[in-house]
């Protein structure tokens, strides 16, 4: 997927030096307690360890510094998924109920926001592709919570996204959702979020493996990511970071989750694809999943998933009647579309300059993307919870500052 057929230059070390004086900045406001930013292109790798992991504490952040990954994880999940699908264990366009009987004969609501009980029946089974690309017919409704029948239902059958990890074992948390009315006919709308929490389950289902133990055996030991888990065994507490959210009425930031007493410090009931209580990692562990789609599924020598399989993920699946009809966040339609696991810009965009960027961010503030035309990939880990439009912001300086050192 690198464009090596150019003659890429490298990163300029004049503005990579700008780019973390704006970070540090960030820092020193009291905005952030710590970041670890990283942009690579080619060989040329730069990262930038700022501020401390701990407010209170205050050691000082390291490279190979632990964060919570959150949403941020769905790429991964996608390319778990694509493996069992290359392999036969699951076919792309067909039923997922051989594996997730739960969500077999389903009813959808007449209407989003109708009572439970009016529903029809599912015009066809849910397939793989539904799941991958969102459009299985249930998610996250945008609308304040307890507004519309469904998200009371959802909360009480504790599937609803957020930032609180999942209770239930797999078991238990497909046996609620299959209690559920859809929103959506299967493949028609596009809901956020839920698809990958299912996802986990159906790869664990399918291969006859836990979801972890898949994930490390099948992609983080051969991509030598040798840090990323849904669990910081006690000999690595010490680099997970301290995790934060603002206090709406002051600002200040509050401890959320500390490493000391962490969620991450004991196994998850629920192991998650989608990112609710899901992986830690590190920067450099993100870079080696990142040069995997840029080499077109290969991690050295070993080829994790066809180069078809790759560029499926990183192009926009979603048709513009369904985007209309779809609600997310203000404009995120209106140069993006999603692939398989993360958005992928459609046009330019104010940050690239041309369309084909693809990556995903997740709820404690981390983002990643990745530009096959620029052999460029760049990362930011956080430990703030997003809780307004100045964490899109944030991103979106550190997104067009990438850009900017680019020498050509």
């Amino acid at each position: 997927m690198s464009n090596h057929g150019q003659a890429l230059r490298g990163l300029s070390q004049t503005r990579l030096a700008d780019l973390t004086s704006a970070l540090r900045g960030h820092i020193e406001r009291g905005e952030l307690p710590g970041l670890v930013a990283l942009v690579a292109r080619g060989d040329t790798v730069h990262v930038d360890a700022l501020g401390t992991k701990d407010l209170t504490a205050g050691p000082p952040m390291r490279r190979d510094s632990l964060f919570r990954l959150a949403s941020m994880a769905k790429p991964i999940t996608a390319v778990a998924t694509l493996m069992l699908v290359e392999e036969g264990k699951l076919a792309l366009d067909g039923a997922v109920d051989p594996w997730l009987p739960e969500l077999a004969n389903r009813r959808v609501l007449r209407r989003p926001d109708g009572p439970l009980d009016d529903t029809v029946p599912a015009k066809r089974a849910i397939t793989v592709r539904d799941l991958l690309t969102l459009r299985w017919g249930l998610g996250a409704v945008m609308a304040p919570p307890g507004t519309h029948p469904i998200q009371r239902a959802m909360a009480e059958a504790r599937v609803t996204p957020g930032f609180q990890a999942l209770t239930d074992p797999p078991d238990e948390f497909m046996r609620q959702l299959g209690t559920l009315p859809l929103l959506h006919q299967p493949g028609e709308r596009w809901a956020y979020h839920t698809g990958y929490e299912v996802l986990g389950v159906l790869v664990a289902r399918a291969s006859g493996m836990r979801f972890d133990d898949f994930l490390r055996e099948r992609l983080f030991v051969p991509l030598g990511m040798k840090d990323t888990a849904f669990i910081v065994p006690a000999e690595k507490l010490d680099r997970l970071t301290m995790a934060y959210a603002r206090d709406p009425a002051t600002g200040r930031l509050e401890a959320w989750d500390t490493p000391a007493n962490s969620y991450w410090s004991r196994p998850p009931v629920f192991i998650s694809g989608g990112g609710q209580g899901g992986l830690v990692s590190t920067a450099d562990d993100v870079l080696a999943f990142c040069r995997m789609l840029l080499a077109g599924g290969m991690a050295g020598g070993t080829r994790v998933l066809s180069r078809a399989s790759i560029q499926a993920m990183l192009t926009d699946q979603i048709p513009e009647e369904q985007k209309a009809a779809s609600p997310f966040f203000p404009g995120f339609w209106d140069a993006s579309g999603w692939g398989f696991g993360g958005s992928v810009t459609t046009k330019p965009d104010g940050v690239s300059p041309t369309a084909g960027r693809y990556g995903w961010g997740g709820g404690y503030g981390p983002m990643f993307f990745i530009d096959p035309q620029q052999d460029l990939t760049a990362v930011l880990l956080l430990q703030r919870r997003m809780q307004g439009p100045d964490d899109e912001a944030l991103a979106m300086e550190f997104s067009k500052s990438a850009y900017r050192a680019l020498e050509d």
